[in-house]
C-alpha cells in the first residue's frame, strides 16, 4: 500500500517506521530540510522536502495512486487542508489526521475526513477506564455512518436508576445495544430492562445525539 505522511516531526518519524517495517512503500512530506535529512538518513530515501498543503506538491509525489494519507503536523488546520485535498483533488480512498485541539474533532469528521486522532481524548478514554469520571467513553466510530458506538456507565445519582427502559425518552437516533452487569452479567435490552447502579450500557449512536444520550441516561 502506498501511504503518504503529512508531517516529519516524531509521530510523522515513528509512523512511518512502523509502516516501512509492515512492508508498505511511505514518503514522507515535511516543509523542515533538516528533519527530511535526519528521516532519510535513519529510514532511507523516504522523506521529501515540501508543503504538504500545496497541491503541486501532492501531485509531484504522486497521490493519485495513494490508498492513504495521513496528515500528523503540529497544525491542525494543515492537516484538515492536506486530507481535503488529498480527497477531493486526489480521490485518495483513505485519510487520516491528527488532532491536537480536541474541539476540532466534530468539524474534521463534518468535512469528510475519514479517521481522527485525538491524542488528548484518546489519554482521557484510558483514565475514564481506570477512574471512571466521565459517564460515556467512545468505543468506536463506524466509518462514513456518522455512528459512534459508546459505552455509558450508570452512576449513583443517574435519574434511571430503577426505571425500566420503555420510560426513559432516549435521542430518536440513538439505540441500546447491551446492558453489562457484574451480578446479571450481558443482557440484551427490552422495554422491562430496569437500570441498576454500575449497569455499563452500550449503544450506537450519531455524533449529534452523544450530549442527548448521556443526559437521558444519566441526567447530566
Amino acid at each position: 500500500m502506498y501511504i503518504i505522511v503529512a508531517g516529519g516531526g516524531k509521530v510523522g518519524y515513528y509512523l512511518t517506521k512502523a509502516l516501512l517495517s509492515e512492508g508498505h512503500e511511505v514518503l514522507v512530506i515535511e516543509r523542515d530540510a533538516k528533519k527530511c535529512d535526519n528521516i532519510n538518513e535513519e529510514l532511507g530515501s523516504v522523506a521529501v522536502r515540501g508543503d504538504a498543503c500545496e497541491a503541486t506538491t501532492l501531485v509531484e509525489v504522486g497521490t493519485g495512486r495513494a490508498e492513504m494519507v495521513i496528515a500528523v503536523t503540529g497544525d491542525d488546520e494543515d492537516n484538515l487542508v492536506v486530507c481535503q485535498v488529498a480527497k477531493h483533488m486526489f480521490h485518495v480512498p483513505r485519510t487520516i489526521a491528527r488532532i491536537n485541539n480536541p474541539k476540532n474533532e466534530i468539524v474534521f469528521k463534518k468535512l469528510g475526513i475519514d479517521v481522527t486522532v485525538s491524542s488528548t481524548n484518546l489519554i482521557l478514554e484510558h483514565i475514564e477506564q481506570e477512574v471512571p469520571t466521565h459517564p460515556l467513553t467512545h468505543l468506536l466510530t463506524l466509518r462514513g455512518d456518522g455512528l459512534e458506538v459508546v459505552d455509558v456507565r450508570i452512576t449513583p445519582d443517574s435519574t434511571v436508576v430503577g426505571k425500566p427502559l420503555r420510560e426513559i425518552a432516549l435521542p430518536a437516533d440513538s439505540v441500546l445495544a447491551l446492558v453489562i452487569n457484574r451480578e446479571r452479567g450481558v443482557q440484551i435490552p427490552t422495554g422491562d430492562t430496569v437500570f441498576r447502579v454500575g449497569d455499563q450500557v452500550v449503544a450506537v449512536t450519531k455524533e449529534e445525539a452523544e450530549a442527548a444520550l448521556r443526559a437521558a441516561l444519566t441526567g447530566g
